[in-house]
């Protein structure tokens, strides 16, 4: 496995910008947008999507990929995309595109964006290749060290098997991505429908693919995103699906749609009443541990005990209610001595 640079260093030795990456952004929502498209990035602006990636890869043909270059950048400069992640996907790296896709967008919009999406990522050196051309025009613009961000898709077998020093490539990762479809054809799986099960395959055949991917990324402290459903007019199917990655512990999930940011936002943030049950373990257990409430390793709250291991589950459901915008509707009242 490649040694990582420390995350307080920049590749040469120069300190990186004191804000560390790996912010736990809200992602529940990661919204595709056409770079080539004026209209569809105007648009974006205006949905309640966590994120927009501004997409340079498969969502622009070839002959347009030069042109959507500058309408990102200016995009980005000119848009309110206030209350958003802002990404830009590049072309990956075994194409002619993605070094000046790379330089095109950060020089001309470097203060208005957040993280570069690496797609097609096989390796820990196509991460590292891209943090350090990163760093150098971070350098040459002003710009923190550092601050800009990346997000690696994980789109073929290959990048499944080194998925663990793809995580530990870069500080700046912050989110693994599962890509569906290019994933399915690199291992021939045998469907055409990107996000429903194959025929013929009785069990959740994603199942290994999306847990090694969380693996991955948990171990490292990174994001954790599902790749998109192609059925966009499906609602009910976006939701299943989507359900199922929230319910191993995805952080979001990519809307391809206007009409599936909504259920993107649902399926990926607690119910009221877990955000509510949440709150009240880790007051509880904050009272329990205190010396007024005895200085116990434990405690009962109503009918359930709780420990150390609920306040930890607990922080991850209050910490998704609380960047969802949440607000409690019950309060922890102390026992009465």
């Amino acid at each position: 496995m490649t040694a990582r640079p420390s995350p307080a260093t920049a590749p040469g030795g120069s300190r990186r910008a004191p804000e560390a990456t790996r912010r736990l952004r809200p992602r529940r929502s990661c919204l595709a947008v056409p770079g080539s498209n004026p209209r569809f990035l105007e648009k974006a602006q205006g949905l309640p999507a966590d994120q927009v990636f501004l997409d340079l890869e498969d969502a622009c043909a070839p002959l347009a990929k030069e042109g959507a270059r500058h309408t990102i950048v200016d995009a980005l400069n000119k848009g309110d995309w206030t209350g958003k992640t802002r990404v830009v996907r590049v072309n990956d790296w075994t194409t002619q595109w993605t070094y000046r896709d790379v330089v095109t967008v950060v020089e001309g919009a470097g203060h208005h964006l957040d993280c570069l999406m690496l797609p097609k990522v096989q390796d820990a050196h196509q991460v590292i290749a891209l943090d350090l051309l990163l760093t150098q025009i971070e350098k040459t613009m002003g710009l923190d060290v550092g601050r800009i961000g990346i997000e690696a898709q994980i789109e073929n077998a290959k990048g499944l098997v080194n998925i663990d020093a793809i995580a530990g490539a870069s500080p700046r990762l912050e989110t693994l991505i599962f890509g569906p479809a290019d994933f399915m054809a690199s291992i021939n799986m045998k469907t055409l429908v990107v996000g429903e099960q194959p025929p013929g395959y009785g069990a959740d055949a994603y199942h290994y693919i999306l847990m090694r991917i969380l693996m991955a990324a948990r171990t490292h402290g990174l994001q954790a995103i599902d790749g998109p459903y192609l059925q966009i007019k499906n609602v009910d199917g976006y939701r299943e699906v989507a359900g199922r990655a929230a319910a191993l512990g995805f952080d979001g999930k990519w809307v391809l749609h206007p009409g599936q940011v909504e259920a993107a936002n649902e399926v990926f943030s607690p119910s009221q009443d877990d955000y509510d049950h949440a709150e009240l373990i880790l007051d509880a257990y904050e009272w329990c541990t205190s010396e007024a409430g005895g200085k116990k390793g434990s405690a009962m709250l109503g009918d359930e005990m709780i420990d150390e291991a609920s306040r930890k589950m607990a922080l991850v459901v209050a910490g998704k209610g609380r960047a969802a915008g949440l607000t409690r509707t019950s309060t922890f009242e102390a026992p009465e001595a």
